[in-house]
C-alpha cells in the first residue's frame, strides 16, 4: 500500500513541475508577480492532491486489512460447519469490498496519472471566472463576460449643450473562448447603445515558424494599431482611447474581419493583417480592404521593467459605399457627443492611409508612454488631406504593482493585483496622466484641440476597478454647432468587472 501512496506523490510532484515548467517559461521575464502566483496555485493544488490521495490510501488500507480478516472466517474454529445464509452474507460482503478496492485503486491510479485532474482540480479561477480544463490542459473552455458603467458630468463650456450630465451603460458583454489543443477560438457579444454586435469573433491556430511562436487568426479581432488602440477598451489606464487611437482609426473601424499573423520574439512581436469591413457592413457594397502592419522592439528588458519602441502603418483602399470622410473626435469621454474636435469632411475620397511611432517604458511601479500618428486622405477634387495626433501619458502605481502592460505583445494587459479587496487586502491604486493633441488644421475648414487628463484607477481584484477622471479640454472648430473657441471640463466616473 505505501508503494501505492509513494508512487502516486511522486507522479503529483512531477505533474505539477511539468505543468509548472512551460508556464513559467513562457510568462515574461518581467512578471515575476505572476509567477509567485503560479507556484502558489500548483502548491495548494500539491497539497489538496495528497491528501486526497491519503485519504483514499487510508481507506484502501482499512479495506484491504477488513478482507485479511474476512478470509479466516469460513468455519468455526471448533470445525462445526457454518450456517449457510451467514456464510452467503460473508460472501456478499467480501464481494462489496473488493468492488470497493477496486474503485479506490482505479481512484488512486487516476490521481496518479493525471495530477488530481478530475473533478474541482480541474476548474481554475484566476481570470475572474472559471476555466474549464481537461486533465491534460489541451482543452479549454473559458466564459467572458463584462459590464461597464459610467457616469459623466460636463462644466465650463460656454454652449449650454455642452454643459450635461448622464449615465451610460458603456459595455454588456457575454462570450467565451478556449483552446482544442493548438486550435483556438473566442466569441464575444456586446450589449450597448440598446444594439448587440460581435465584437472579438475569430479561431485562431498557434504553431511556431522557424522557431518563434506564430499566432494566426480567422474572423472578426481588434487590430493590432498602437498602445491603445490595439488594445481593450476595459484595459487601457483611462476611461478612453487616447488621441492617437481617435485620430489613427481605420475607416473600417477598430476592428475587421479577415486574417491576422503574429511572430512573437524574444523581445520583440510583429503583425500583418489584411481584412475587411466589421461585422455587419454593408452587403450592397464592396468592402473597403486594410492592409496593417505593426512591429514593437524591446532594446533594454530586464526584471525591473523594460523599454518599449514600435511603429505601425495601414493603408485602406476604400469601398464605393464610402465617398466621403468626416473625421471628429470626442476629447470628454466619449459620452458626451457635442464636445468633439472637427476635421471638417472631405469629399470624393479615393483611399488612405496612416503610420504611427510609439516610445515609452515601465520601471517597478512607473510607467510613461508617448504615441504620434498622421493619417493622409487621398482625395480625386483636392489635395492629399493630413490629420495629426500627439499623446502623452504616464502613471503610477502606488501599492507597488507592477504596470498592466504586456512586453510580449505590446499593449495593456491585466494589472496584477498585490493584495486584492476579496482577500483582505486594500486593492491597487493607480495614478495616471495623460496630455492629447488633436491636429486636423491641414484642412480648410479642420479644428483644433487638446485635452488634459488626471486618473485615479483602484483595482478591486484583477478583474475589477473603479475608475476616476477628470478632464480639462480645449476645442476650436471652424464648422458645426459649436464654432470658435472653447473649453471646459468634464468628470467622470466608471465602475466595471471584466472577466
Amino acid at each position: 500500500m505505501k508503494s501505492i501512496h509513494h508512487a502516486a506523490l511522486a507522479a503529483a510532484v512531477g505533474t505539477v513541475l511539468a505543468v509548472a515548467a512551460p508556464q513559467a517559461q513562457a510568462a515574461d521575464t518581467d512578471s515575476e508577480t505572476e509567477l509567485r502566483a503560479l507556484v502558489q496555485q500548483q502548491a495548494e493544488q500539491l497539497r489538496q492532491q495528497a491528501a486526497q490521495m491519503q485519504a483514499l490510501s487510508q481507506r484502501l488500507a482499512a479495506l484491504e486489512g477488513g478482507q485479511g480478516g474476512q478470509g479466516g472466517q469460513g468455519a468455526a474454529s471448533t470445525g462445526v460447519a457454518a450456517d449457510p445464509f451467514q456464510a452467503q452474507v460473508a460472501a456478499a460482503v467480501a464481494d462489496t469490498r473488493q468492488d470497493d478496492m477496486a474503485i479506490l485503486q482505479a481512484q488512486v491510479a487516476q490521481l496518479a496519472a493525471t495530477g488530481g485532474g478530475g473533478g474541482g482540480g480541474n476548474v481554475r479561477w484566476n481570470k475572474g471566472g472559471p476555466e474549464f480544463r481537461s486533465s491534460d490542459g489541451r482543452f479549454t473552455f473559458h466564459p467572458r463576460g463584462r459590464i461597464v458603467a459610467d457616469f459623466s458630468s460636463t462644466h465650463g463650456s460656454g454652449f449650454d449643450a455642452r454643459n450635461i450630465t448622464g449615465t451610460d451603460l458603456v459595455s454588456g458583454r457575454l462570450g467565451a473562448e478556449g483552446q482544442m489543443g493548438a486550435l483556438g477560438y473566442k466569441i464575444d457579444a456586446d450589449f450597448a447603445g440598446n444594439d448587440v454586435s460581435l465584437k472579438d469573433t475569430y479561431l485562431s491556430y498557434d504553431t511556431r515558424l522557424g522557431g518563434l511562436p506564430t499566432e494566426f487568426y480567422v474572423g472578426n479581432k481588434l487590430k493590432d494599431r498602437g498602445l491603445d488602440g490595439g488594445t481593450s477598451g476595459v484595459r487601457t489606464p483611462f476611461m478612453t482611447r487616447n488621441a492617437v487611437a481617435s485620430v489613427g482609426a481605420q475607416q473600417s473601424g477598430y476592428y475587421g474581419l479577415g486574417l491576422t499573423a503574429k511572430v512573437i520574439g524574444n523581445n520583440w512581436h510583429a503583425s500583418l493583417a489584411v481584412t475587411g469591413d466589421d461585422i455587419g457592413n454593408d452587403s450592397s457594397a464592396s468592402d473597403t480592404i486594410a492592409y496593417l502592419a505593426r512591429a514593437h522592439w524591446n532594446p533594454v528588458k530586464s526584471k525591473d521593467g523594460f523599454i518599449h519602441v514600435g511603429g505601425w502603418y495601414w493603408y485602406e483602399d476604400l469601398g464605393n459605399d464610402v465617398t466621403s470622410i468626416n473625421k471628429t473626435s470626442p476629447v470628454a469621454l466619449g459620452w458626451n457627443g457635442n464636445v468633439r474636435v472637427s476635421a471638417s469632411s472631405i469629399a470624393n475620397v479615393t483611399d488612405n492611409h496612416a503610420y504611427g511611432l510609439e516610445l515609452g517604458g515601465t520601471y517597478r511601479s512607473l510607467w510613461a508612454f508617448g504615441e504620434h500618428t498622421v493619417r493622409t486622405i487621398e482625395s480625386s477634387t483636392v489635395e492629399s488631406v493630413d490629420q495629426k495626433a500627439t499623446s502623452i501619458y504616464a502613471g503610477w502605481l502606488i501599492t507597488g504593482e507592477r504596470p498592466g502592460f504586456s512586453a510580449r505583445s505590446g499593449v495593456w494587459g491585466t494589472t496584477k493585483v498585490l493584495r486584492p479587496v476579496d482577500e483582505g487586502g486594500i486593492g491597487a491604486f493607480e495614478l495616471a496622466a495623460r496630455y492629447d493633441r488633436y491636429d486636423f488644421l491641414d484642412a480648410a475648414r479642420g479644428g483644433e484641440g487638446n485635452a488634459w487628463t488626471l486618473g485615479m484607477n483602484w483595482y478591486l481584484n484583477n478583474w475589477s476597478r473603479l475608475m476616476v477622471n477628470y478632464v480639462h479640454w480645449k476645442t476650436e472648430n471652424k464648422v458645426g454647432s459649436f464654432q470658435g473657441p472653447d473649453s471646459g471640463n468634464t468628470v467622470g466616473v466608471r465602475a466595471q468587472v471584466v472577466f
